[in-house]
């Protein structure tokens, strides 16, 4: 049986992880299909800069990534963002998503009422956790790349065959083996 992503990924036993994510229906990442003939290698560049917005954006450090044809590697550090303050957090926030009405009038500094703070200082603890979840990352990279590549392709639906695969980096040998092999 399958365990859940919450459950497989934990930042108390280590910050870092492999991930690795592969392509449905012989789609392309990037590369030269050598049965249709078509090339994909213009692809590789908005990747590679998707990845390291998102990086910017998350507090989650890509120590090494690879792309190939048909699938591509990460190897991820997870940080806290406990010491970020509640507008860093949503200013980093807003920039990848639209946030709460009452996000913005916060970060308009508009008056608000104890109420409204309250939910404010709500919403931000749910995006601060975002800001530094790889389940959060990978979905606006991979939702990103599938978007581009399915409006490219003129295909609807999935690109990954699933959402994505991680295995914890548990100590200084398996980070430096992993590396190597990304």
């Amino acid at each position: 049986m399958t365990l859940a992503r919450k459950y497989l990924i934990s930042t108390e036993d280590t910050p870092y992880y492999h991930i690795m994510a592969r392509c449905v229906r012989r789609a392309f990442l990037c590369g030269k299909d050598k049965y249709s003939g078509n090339c994909y290698e213009h692809r590789r560049k908005p990747i590679v800069e998707r990845i390291k917005f998102l990086a910017l954006i998350f507090n989650i450090d890509v120590c090494a990534y690879a792309i190939m044809s048909n699938h591509y590697h990460l190897v991820l550090k997870i940080n806290s963002t406990k010491t970020w303050g509640d507008k860093q957090v949503l200013v980093y926030w807003s920039s990848l998503c639209k946030p709460e009405p009452m996000c913005q009038k916060f970060l308009n500094n508009e008056a608000q009422s104890k109420a409204e703070l309250a939910m404010v200082y709500r919403q931000t603890d749910v995006y601060r956790k975002r800001l530094m979840s790889i389940s959060w990352f990978m979905k606006l990279l991979n939702e990103h790349i599938a978007k581009e590549a399915n409006k490219e392709d003129e295909v609807t639906g999935s690109f990954f065959e699933s959402r994505f695969k991680s295995q914890a980096l548990l100590d200084e040998r398996a980070l430096l083996t992993c590396m190597a092999y990304v």
